[in-house]
């Protein structure tokens, strides 16, 4: 039995939703460099604390990360986003620092085995990039590839408004 193909524009565009929730469910899949699945949810934090606190890129500053910024990024309750950050800590991602700009707030920065895991898993998104795509077309692997920046990119701008 085939799936359905959205036939119309309104099917097709009703459908992408969907398919972005399924796009997570996806990187479990048994390729190189397998990521658990507890590591797997750890790469959320540790996504929000690199992007956020890393170099700001076009022509921001890098900003520190704190337990309420990892909460307000994730759309997640601060005790939820607490307990995830204190299970990257305790996994020994993450290390906890005072801020240099205020000594009496808490910060978050990658440890060493946080960068090693989150090289583990863009090594892993690449190959199960490769894998899912391999009987496409080079130009749909590369079309895809751009409009998938595009979208985040515009996702983000939105965000800072």
């Amino acid at each position: 039995m085939t799936k359905h193909e959205p036939e119309t524009a309104e099917e097709l565009l009703n459908a992408v939703g969907p398919a972005f929730g399924k796009l997570r469910r996806s990187s479990l899949l048994e390729v190189e460099n397998p990521i658990s699945p507890k590591d797997l949810s750890r790469t959320l934090v540790l996504n929000v604390v690199l992007e956020v606190g890393g170099a700001g890129g076009e022509g921001r500053e890098a900003r520190e990360v704190t337990v309420g910024g990892v909460a307000e990024h994730l759309g997640a309750d601060p005790s939820v986003a607490s307990r995830m950050v204190s299970d990257c800590i305790s996994a020994g991602y993450l290390i906890r620092a005072a801020s240099q700009q205020d000594g009496r707030r808490t910060v978050l920065h990658l440890s060493p085995e946080g960068e090693e895991l989150m090289a583990r898993f863009r090594r892993h998104q690449r190959a199960a990039y490769d894998y899912i795509t391999a009987d496409w077309s080079e130009r749909d692997r590369l079309d895809l590839a751009r409009l998938m920046l595009k979208y985040v990119a515009s996702q983000e701008a939105l965000r800072r408004r």
